[in-house]
């Protein structure tokens, strides 16, 4: 087998602890994607809370969403370095997908921690007003906790193709880049 390299096996180039915190708490939206009752996939931006590693988001009862997660509650997340606010430096760069399941949440206690994180997160110079606008009875809190991460670390690739990262940083390749890439098609 051939040595495995960007830009072939990106499954190889994965953040680390630290990392994946730094992205989920300075990055501003993520992507929810579920299946639709006929299969199909769909996703929509959201903005998160990244808690206890478990990521925290908000949406209406009445969404489609809420149904669907309701049938069948295997989601995804994905998570851009592209979605940081602002131009901060030394934070990781790349992106991360998470498989996991999705649990809903109403109730009050719930509710109030997650607005105030999300409001202060959101709207930092206002988060009274933010709070105001989330807090309806009608709004659900959804908890996915990931199951799988897929993950590409953008610097960690690129120091690797300029020879600047010794092999033990880099990170088990996932079987699509291991086996199926070098499977004779």
């Amino acid at each position: 087998m051939s040595k495995l390299s960007y830009p072939e096996a990106v499954s190889i180039y994965p953040f680390n602890n630290n990392e994946i915190d730094m992205i989920m708490n300075n990055a501003m939206e993520c992507t929810l994607m579920w299946s639709t009752k006929d299969g199909w996939p769909v996703g929509v931006i959201h903005s998160f809370i990244w808690k206890n590693n478990k990521i925290w988001l908000t949406f209406l009862a009445h969404r489609h969403r809420a149904a669907a997660i309701r049938r069948d509650n295997r989601v995804s997340v994905t998570i851009s370095s592209r979605a940081y606010e602002t131009d901060v430096q030394n934070l990781p760069a790349g992106a991360i997908t998470f498989k996991g399941e999705g649990v809903l949440f109403d109730d009050e206690e719930t509710k109030g921690w997650f607005y105030k994180a999300l409001s202060e997160k959101n709207s930092p110079d206002n988060p009274k007003s933010m709070f105001e606008i989330l807090n309806s009875p009608t709004r659900l809190i959804l908890c996915v906790t990931p199951t799988k991460k897929i993950m590409y670390n953008k610097l960690l690739a690129e120091a690797h193709a300029k020879g600047e990262v010794s092999e033990d940083r880099l990170g088990k390749p996932l079987e699509s880049d291991a086996i199926r890439m070098t499977s004779p098609q």
